[in-house]
C-alpha cells in the first residue's frame, strides 16, 4: 500500500529528528492499530531510539485513497496509549 505524507510530517521528521525509514516501517508493519478521532487510525510500534524505549505513534486517515499520514510522534508513555489484548 502507498501513503501520502502531509507536509506536516516532513516538518516533524525533521525537527524530531526522526528517520523516514522508521516511519515507514510502522506504517508497513504496526504493531498496533488504534481508532482514534473521526477518520483517523493510530498505526504504533514498540521502537529504540538512542538507547532508549519509546513508542512511535503515526496518525493516518486511512479512509481515504491513498492514506494520508497526517502527522508522526514519540512518545515514552507506553502504558498510556499500548492497548493490551
Amino acid at each position: 500500500m502507498k501513503f501520502h505524507y502531509s507536509n506536516h510530517v516532513h516538518e516533524e521528521l525533521e525537527k524530531r529528528k526522526l528517520p523516514l525509514s522508521l516511519l515507514e516501517e510502522v506504517l508497513y508493519a504496526p504493531e498496533q492499530k488504534v481508532p482514534e478521532v473521526d477518520n483517523i487510525t493510530c498505526y504504533q510500534s514498540r521502537v529504540e531510539i538512542g538507547g532508549k524505549r519509546y513508542l512511535l505513534r503515526v496518525m493516518v486517515n486511512d479512509t481515504v485513497n491513498p492514506p494520508v499520514v497526517v502527522t508522526v510522534y514519540r512518545t515514552n508513555k507506553l502504558s498510556k496509549y499500548w492497548r493490551s489484548s
